[in-house]
């Protein structure tokens, strides 16, 4: 008995029959945790044509928020993908964002003299596929505006003083208007951003420093260190709020050391530790693998 091949099924709900590669959408949200969020999610990816390539869930039963993140191939247009999960969101109260996986996040780098968080992320972004189109670097001195220039880079001087610290922000601000910028990144930034400041650019701006603090504060902390005799030392990447140093934490990472350790080893090994924390922190926000949980965050590895 010979049977027949079934023929292919007609697309669903309507959409036209899919024609060359489809689109990977990167799909992240959050939303008050409930039964049957995961099955809404998939129908209607399905519905549109969607073939799940990652999916990852989280719900923390202390805050009652469930939070996923989806990766998903489709035939279907950004508008009718965002169409089908606002329909989705308004049910399960959800905060969302809809991206095509590895669109390159514009953004603004912000430095002061330290040279190796910028050079690690330039290089990163040129050779190693990290996901993010630096539009601009903005230093408080010139020191690394050669570095800048060897990228191709534009590099915006914009000096800070107690009496001009209003107006550099303002020109900050004009910079992320310009330049179209969706993330800033504090390349070992030696200024203190306003509270008004974070507050506008709130879940935009990542920081890294030493994890000696609070107990080594001020300048020279790896001398204050090494006096001290500490076997690790470490970094801590994290979103700026205006409290201090204590936004919300993405990745921390520690080395360990010993007595036989000069105080320039430290440094070097804290700057090897601070440009590798860094970039995990900015490759993981700009794959949208970042959520915030208050003053915690979710990070889909």
């Amino acid at each position: 008995m010979t049977t027949q091949p079934t023929p292919p099924s007609s697309p669903p709900s309507g959409l036209p029959a899919p024609t060359g590669r489809p689109t990977e959408w990167v799909l992240s949200l959050s939303c008050p945790d409930r039964p049957g969020i995961v099955h809404a999610v998939s129908g209607m990816l399905a519905d549109h044509d969607g073939n799940i390539t990652e999916s990852q869930q989280f719900g923390n039963p202390g805050s009652g928020t469930f939070f996923m993140r989806v990766q998903v191939e489709s035939h279907a247009s950004r508008e009718e993908l965002e169409a089908a999960v606002s329909d989705v969101a308004a049910t399960f109260e959800m905060t969302w964002s809809l991206d095509v996986v590895g669109r390159p996040v514009r953004t603004l780098v912000m430095v002061s003299r330290a040279a190796h968080c910028l050079v690690d992320l330039l290089y990163r972004e040129r050779h190693q596929g990290m996901p993010i189109e630096v539009v601009g670097v903005v230093g408080n001195h010139r020191d690394l505006e050669d570095i800048a220039a060897f990228y191709d880079k534009p590099f915006h001087h914009v000096p800070v003083t107690k009496d001009t610290k209003v107006q550099a922000e303002d020109r900050l601000r004009g910079l992320v208007d310009e330049l179209d910028v969706e993330l800033v990144v504090l390349a070992r930034y030696m200024q203190i951003l306003s509270d008004d400041l974070c507050r506008d650019l709130s879940g935009q701006v990542i920081n890294i420093h030493h994890s000696f603090l609070p107990s080594f504060k001020g300048a020279r902390p790896y001398a204050q260190a090494h006096e001290r005799g500490v076997k690790l030392i470490g970094a801590t990447s994290h979103y700026v709020t205006g409290d201090l140093d204590e936004g919300p934490i993405i990745e921390q990472d520690v080395e360990r050391v010993d007595h036989s350790r000069a105080v320039t080893d430290l440094v070097a090994l804290g700057e090897d530790v601070e440009r590798r924390t860094l970039a995990r922190a900015v490759r993981w926000h700009a794959e949208h693998r970042v959520l915030l949980d208050g003053h915690r965050t979710v990070v889909f590895h």
